[in-house]
């Protein structure tokens, strides 16, 4: 009898569940990575982890870094704080990467600020002599210097999985299934957030005299950051989508629909979106290949 209940309750819940997202189509909010392998395994994340995983890897990349360094901090920030920009720690430690400001990191509100905590970190990484030759958790020990220097191993698999769509080298293979009720988009703070982000690389269009169409173009970061910025800019959009109110991101010919998020990227008809984004001619869907066309949710006024 216990048995049988635990099972109807169970049973009530995930009906309840699949009437709340079945009524827009869509799974419960989340994120996924995969390899350039269609076929690979994927790695599945929440929307605020994946938001702050591409943050990373955005830093990373406007610095020029390789992806080896992008992976060495995703696996970090994975052990330090599940991918969480946490306001509590062990003694001090705050934020993605645990920086204590009592030895020297930052202030408290620097340490928790993502982009600022993602840079301090590769900036300690980049004084590692021959960092990209040593074990994963031997470079992320010499920057953290953790009671548990062996931890951050077991993180790599996932973390690579993560740093090659997030740095552009792996199209369209990064997603995320957004919420039934999208939050509306505020263009100027999407603005900032691309200056901050990706350090000046960032160039906004708008699409004629609506300030919900955009034209944004990333400039190649050089160095030896060797991904496609399309796709870097593309994927960091959509995993940006649930905060910054991205309805439809549309590039190298696919897209990627708020609305129908759980279908992932999907080739873009004509070269278009669905919605009526659309660019001049070409493979890329009308755009290069550092240039992505989106569309914002309107603000309702």
């Amino acid at each position: 009898m216990r048995g049988a209940s635990a099972t109807l309750v169970l049973a009530g819940v995930a009906a309840y569940a699949v009437v709340q997202y079945d009524s827009g189509s869509r799974a419960r909010p989340h994120c996924e990575s995969r390899g350039a392998d269609p076929e690979s395994e994927t790695h599945s994340l929440t929307p605020a982890q994946a938001a702050n995983a591409a943050t990373i890897a955005a830093v990373g990349n406007s610095r020029g870094l390789p992806e080896r360094a992008v992976t060495i901090a995703l696996a970090t920030a994975m052990q330090e704080s599940s991918l969480r920009n946490l306001d509590h720690g062990h003694l001090d430690s705050l934020g993605l990467f645990q920086q204590r400001p009592s030895m020297g990191w930052g202030d408290e509100q620097q340490v928790q600020d993502p982009v600022y905590a993602a840079n301090a970190f590769y900036t300690k990484l980049l004084e590692i002599p021959a960092y990209e030759e040593l074990e994963l958790t031997v470079a992320a020990q010499e920057v953290q210097r953790s009671a548990f220097p062996d931890e951050y191993a077991k993180h790599e698999d996932n973390a690579t999985l993560l740093s090659g769509p997030l740095t552009g080298r792996a199209p369209a293979s990064f997603t995320c299934v957004t919420d039934n009720d999208p939050t509306p988009a505020d263009p100027e703070l999407l603005r900032e957030r691309l200056e901050e982000v990706f350090g000046g690389r960032a160039s906004v269009e708008r699409r004629g005299d609506d300030d919900f169409e955009w034209a944004v173009t990333l400039d190649r970061a050089g160095g030896e950051a060797d991904g496609s910025p399309g796709w870097e800019l593309s994927h960091w959009l959509v995993a940006q989508a649930g905060v910054l109110g991205v309805a439809e991101v549309v590039h190298d010919g696919r897209h990627w629909v708020s609305a129908r998020s759980d279908q992932g990227w999907r080739t873009a008809e004509g070269g278009t979106a669905d919605s009526g984004a659309s660019g001049d001619s070409g493979d890329s869907g009308g755009n290069s290949l550092e240039t992505v066309l989106l569309s914002l949710v309107p603000s309702v006024e």
